[in-house]
């Protein structure tokens, strides 16, 4: 996983808007307190390993307590590979035009890697 973090205050319920139809959808990577602040990667899985775009775990509150996610507006429809580190792939999920998909971090490095 990338080295680089962010610190960045809880988010409240009600604060992420996403404009959703056609041919873009959203992604939420669920992940635990662990890696709040770290980003993690997401490529298109048709394009080049190199092009991929990030997202910052944040703490999500909700009235019945909070929890972790990464985020991805405004993606276009397609199957795309999340990174568990520069080489590795943690797994893959497809997102729809006009839903928001989501993806569960493993909890341990992906069998058969490193």
């Amino acid at each position: 996983m990338p080295a680089h973090q962010h610190e960045y205050g809880p988010t409240e319920s009600g604060t992420v808007l996403l404009d959703l139809g056609g041919d873009t959808g959203a992604l939420i990577v669920y992940t635990g307190p662990d890696l709040l602040g770290r980003e993690i990667e997401i490529s298109r899985a048709d394009r080049p390993r190199g092009v991929r775009t990030h997202a910052a775990v944040r703490e999500r509150r909700i009235p019945d307590g909070s929890f972790h996610s990464a985020l991805y507006p405004d993606l276009p429809a397609g199957l795309y590979t999340v990174w568990w580190d520069i080489e590795t792939p943690a797994g893959a999920v497809t997102v729809s035009g006009g839903g928001i998909a989501e993806f569960a971090w493993p909890t341990s490095r992906p069998a058969g890697t490193g």
